[in-house]
This record gives structure tokens, C-alpha cells and sequence, in this order.
């Protein structure tokens, strides 16, 4: 026979409109109670009917979540992580991938797939502040990572430039003098970039050591070749580094890989920091150093927002997610 709602209220040991709330991703449930219901949910094999809940209250129990690069494996992993966190919610997430295209985020923006789902998460790269406030859609909407401190929108980030801060200050307390920085992108609206690049130049001028625009590395993308092809470009300068920070994990990675193909020994001779925590980072030789966001956490945050904008419309906030330095062997 098929579980109600009643049954896992029973099982669970809570009121129906308890699991009402969990089922409806409700904010208002602690994360005890959150956690036994769903347990609940898993033993009797509830599925609510979306059909129904659809036509009773307008919700469709679909979220989408907007990102740049699905085969990212940030971007990947948080997708993971908020698909589970939904899930606990008793919300079903549809991904979608823009390749930074601002045509494709606008479209995104301003109300495709609006009539699919009941919010939206959306890390944009190619978004400006104007294409934000001249959003009409009335969608629900959560932006997830780096802005310029745009208005009006909610908002779920870590510290980029405290974290690039810490990340460069903790190569300049190891006797690095010689710092550089790879992962700038002046051709990018991205705000990542931006943000980091600023704690970077902070760390700097807190030891007392100038910029130094020769050690600021372009890359056209955050991926593994643009990290590789910057630290040849870094080791065939006429004074090369001591130290590198990587504004992404990938980008350390090739920079990494380029250093081994010259010989370069890490960290002994050049120590090496990343971004973001990837998997590939822990179990490379050596371990990478690393900022690691804390992903559940925004996640939780994110999914939140979008509950709270649901059931208590009031004025844009903005959260700030932790995050902690992974000091391992490339430092």
C-alpha cells in the first residue's frame, strides 16, 4: 500500500503539518527533526504527489540551478550537494549549463523555464548589476558565488577577498617573497576573479612588498591548460617565483604539472596554493594546498533563501558561507 502523509508523521513521531513542512521545503524545521522525517520518508517510500501539490498550491517542487560549466568539478560537486540538500527538502533540481554565455544567462535571467520551477539558483559569469535590475521575472531567485555588491537580489557567497587574502599570507609567512598570482581575467565580467586578485594585492601590502603586474598571470579560462601554460610563461621570466596562487584548484593543477616538467621541485623551490577544495587536489603529488569553500554550507544556504523568499517576501539578503585554509604538501 502506498505511504501518506500521516503514516510518516506516525513513523516519524512528529505532526502531519511537520512533515508538511520537510516535504515542502519549509525553512522553519530543524535539522533533527528535518533529518528523522526524511529518514521516515526514505523507510516507508513516500512520494508526494507533485501532481496534486502542483494544482493545490501553484508549485511545481522543481528548482533550477544555473551554472557556467557542469563538468567543472566545483561546479560539479556543489551541483552534487545541492541536489542532495533539495532533496532532504523533498525538491527535485533541474541543472543547467550556460558556458558563461551572457545571451544564455540573460534568457535564464529574465524568465526561461520560469513556468518549470519554483526558484532558481544562479552563479552567473556574464551577468552585469544592469541585466540584474532590469530583471522582471518574478521568480524566486538566489544568486550563488561572486557580485559587485549588487542590489536588490539575495545572495549566498564566501569572503573571496578574505579567502586569497589568507591564501597569499600564508605563502608570504613561509619565506616567499616572490608571489604571483594566476587566474587574473581582464576580458571577464566574472566578479571571481576580481575579488580574489584584490585579498592577493592585500596580503601584499600588508607584508609591505609592492604589486608587482609581471607576477599577475591572465588566463582565458580556470582550467587545468591555462594553469599549465601560465607557469611555463612564469618559469621562463627572467625572475621567476618562489610562490603561486592559483585563483582555482584546476588552474594549480596544470601549474603544478608544469613545474614538474621543468624540473622545478614543489614546494621545496616553489610552493603552490589553490581554489575551491576538488577532489583531484587531495590525492595529487604533492597534496594541494587549498581554500576549500565550505560547499554544504552553501548549499543549505542557498536552498534557504529561496524558502524564505516563498513563504516571508521581504527585503534581498546576503549570506556569507564559511570557508578554512587546507594546508597539505604543495606549501
Amino acid at each position: 500500500m502506498t505511504a501518506k502523509l500521516r503514516d510518516v508523521a506516525e513513523h516519524a513521531g512528529v505532526s502531519v503539518r511537520t512533515v508538511s513542512n520537510v516535504v515542502n521545503g519549509f525553512a522553519h524545521v530543524a535539522p533533527a527533526t528535518r533529518q528523522r522525517v526524511q529518514a521516515s520518508i526514505d523507510a516507508l517510500g513516500y512520494r508526494p504527489n507533485l501532481a496534486a501539490r502542483t494544482l493545490r498550491r501553484g508549485r511545481t517542487g522543481l528548482l533550477a540551478l544555473v551554472v557556467p560549466e557542469v563538468d567543472s568539478p566545483y561546479f560539479a560537486d556543489l551541483a552534487a550537494r545541492t541536489v542532495r540538500a533539495a532533496q532532504a527538502r523533498g525538491l527535485t533540481v533541474l541543472v543547467e549549463q550556460t558556458d558563461g554565455d551572457a545571451d544564455r544567462e540573460k534568457r535564464l535571467l529574465h524568465g526561461d523555464r520560469a513556468h518549470l520551477v519554483d526558484g532558481v539558483l544562479f552563479s552567473p559569469w556574464a551577468t552585469t548589476p544592469a541585466d540584474l535590475a532590469a530583471r522582471t521575472d518574478t521568480t524566486p531567485l538566489v544568486l550563488l558565488g561572486e557580485h559587485d555588491g549588487t542590489p536588490g537580489v539575495d545572495h549566498v557567497a564566501i569572503d573571496n577577498v578574505a579567502a586569497a587574502r589568507e591564501a597569499t599570507a600564508h605563502l608570504l609567512a613561509a619565506g616567499r617573497t616572490r608571489v604571483a598570482a594566476v587566474g587574473v581575467q581582464p576580458h571577464s565580467r566574472n566578479a571571481t576573479a576580481r575579488q580574489r586578485l584584490t585579498g592577493y594585492r592585500a596580503a601584499l601590502t600588508a607584508a609591505g612588498l609592492p604589486t608587482d603586474p609581471a607576477l599577475e598571470v591572465p588566463v582565458h579560462r580556470l582550467h587545468r591548460a591555462d594553469g599549465h601554460q601560465a607557469m611555463h610563461t612564469l618559469l621562463d621570466s627572467p625572475d621567476p617565483p618562489d610562490a603561486v596562487f592559483c585563483f582555482t584548484d584546476e588552474l594549480a593543477l596544470g601549474a603544478l604539472r608544469a613545474a614538474g616538467e621543468r624540473g622545478v621541485p614543489v614546494p621545496t623551490a616553489l610552493a603552490l596554493v589553490g581554489f575551491d577544495d576538488i577532489e583531484d587536489g587531495r590525492y595529487s603529488t604533492p597534496a594541494l594546498t587549498t581554500v576549500s569553500p565550505d560547499k554544504d554550507r552553501i548549499a543549505d544556504l542557498a536552498l534557504d533563501h529561496l524558502a524564505h523568499q516563498a513563504s516571508t517576501p521581504g527585503p534581498p539578503r546576503s549570506t556569507t558561507a564559511p570557508h578554512r585554509l587546507l594546508v597539505r604538501e604543495t606549501t
